[in-house]
């Protein structure tokens, strides 16, 4: 027996019954042919109303900005520096729409060190339902640049917030382009109770996530 094998019987024998695949794919099909039934219902109003609901509640921990359009987000990045007494000096991903920018006054670089500071990016998708963030990776979107930084400051657009999981997979495959090595999809700021059950911050990756939504 292989160890795939070892493992399902010892779960089938935890279960103290064998699994039946016929009622598996039957209640499969039951939550697939309802799924607003069984999704979470969002807070009220637009999607960004309740994407900022979920990403700054407690259990996401996160910080939020709003912004009318993507030339403000230098300003934006540079409030929550001056927050958090910070100098202006960031590892900024080298995506075009960033790089564009006017970042005056800061000192960027494109790669992290391992002990960076902070990091500046960009989020390919928010979704609502869980105050999630999305990252592809490729040629402008290093997926280090997400979890070295301490602080790591993330622009999302509004028009790319999605309501569900689901539909971010939807509307990922919607676009046609190849599917990316990695994705990875963030949930607040790094944190594990591995330890004696005691939450730490920042022990995969950042500390601290500040996102800033751009209406335009």
């Amino acid at each position: 027996m292989s160890a795939r094998d070892d493992i399902l019987t010892a779960v089938r024998a935890g279960l103290g019954r064998a699994a039946d695949a016929d009622q598996i794919r039957r209640e499969a099909a039951m939550l697939l042919a309802d799924p607003v039934s069984t999704r979470p219902v969002l807070a009220s109003g637009a999607l960004t109303d309740a994407f900022a609901a979920r990403v700054t509640s407690p259990k996401v921990a996160a910080t939020l900005d709003a912004i009318d359009s993507l030339s403000d987000f230098p300003a934006a990045v540079r409030r929550y520096l001056a927050k958090r007494g910070l100098p202006a000096v960031v590892a900024l991903q080298p995506a075009a729409a960033l790089q564009s920018l006017d970042w005056s006054g800061f000192q960027c670089h494109a790669a992290p060190a391992p002990d960076e500071a902070v990091g500046v990016g960009m989020a390919r998708w928010g979704i609502a339902e869980t105050g999630s963030l999305v990252f592809h990776s490729g040629a402008e979107t290093p997926i280090l640049a997400n979890f070295l930084p301490l602080h790591h400051v993330v622009l999302l657009r509004a028009s790319t917030i999605v309501p569900y999981l689901e539909d971010y997979a939807a509307a990922a495959a919607a676009t046609g382009e190849k599917p990316p090595r990695n994705v990875n999809i963030v949930t607040g700021a790094s944190g594990t109770t591995d330890i004696e059950g005691s939450l730490v911050l920042g022990a995969h990756g950042p500390r601290y996530l500040h996102v800033v939504v751009t209406a335009g």
